[in-house]
């Protein structure tokens, strides 16, 4: 399987625009921020989303934040955002990773090597631990962490939180 995860530029093309809008609007917790009805709405979000990774004119309550495509044999199959630092609303429901897949390409094994790629890009960015949540019942998305070396420190109101101490996972 040849994967690449691959930072987001200041301009993007329209084979992502493509995935996002397959994607939809999110789910399972996932919000698709990136979703457009045209080319020139994805641009807009990307440049957007280039100045966030950067801090640049961000607000009080956001905290930078850098999206990852994967591709698999060239062609977009997913994204995944890693937030540099969490602040209360993260730390209760989000943490610092969240990932899809594109629906087409769901059931190959994706979203296990993209979380491991986004691991390992947090500890590249000097973050020791990550932290994962997801929904009680998602059972998938639970399996996923698990398989990454998640570890579940706590259940609250439907809501598990993983953390992941990233440097382990590069040795």
């Amino acid at each position: 399987m040849t994967l690449a995860l691959r930072e987001l530029l200041e301009k993007e093309d329209e084979s992502l625009l493509f995935m996002v809008q397959e994607i939809g609007s999110g789910e399972n917790g996932f919000v698709n921020g990136l979703n457009s009805s045209s080319m020139e709405e994805f641009s807009s979000k990307v440049r957007r989303n280039y100045e966030m990774a950067r801090s640049i004119n961000l607000p009080d309550e956001y905290v930078p934040q850098t999206i990852y495509w994967l591709y698999h044999n060239g062609k977009p199959v997913g994204y995944g955002k890693l937030r540099h630092r969490l602040n209360e609303k993260l730390l209760e429901s989000g943490g610092h990773i969240g990932y899809v897949i594109r629906p087409s390409e769901r059931g190959n094994g994706y979203s296990k090597q993209m979380l491991a790629g986004l691991v390992k890009k947090a500890c590249e960015k000097n973050i020791s631990r990550v932290l994962l949540t997801c929904d009680e019942t998602n059972l998938a998305s639970r399996r996923i962490i698990e398989w990454n070396h998640g570890e579940l420190s706590s259940i609250a109101d439907g809501n598990c939180k993983y953390w992941i101490d990233t440097a382990a996972r590069l040795e």
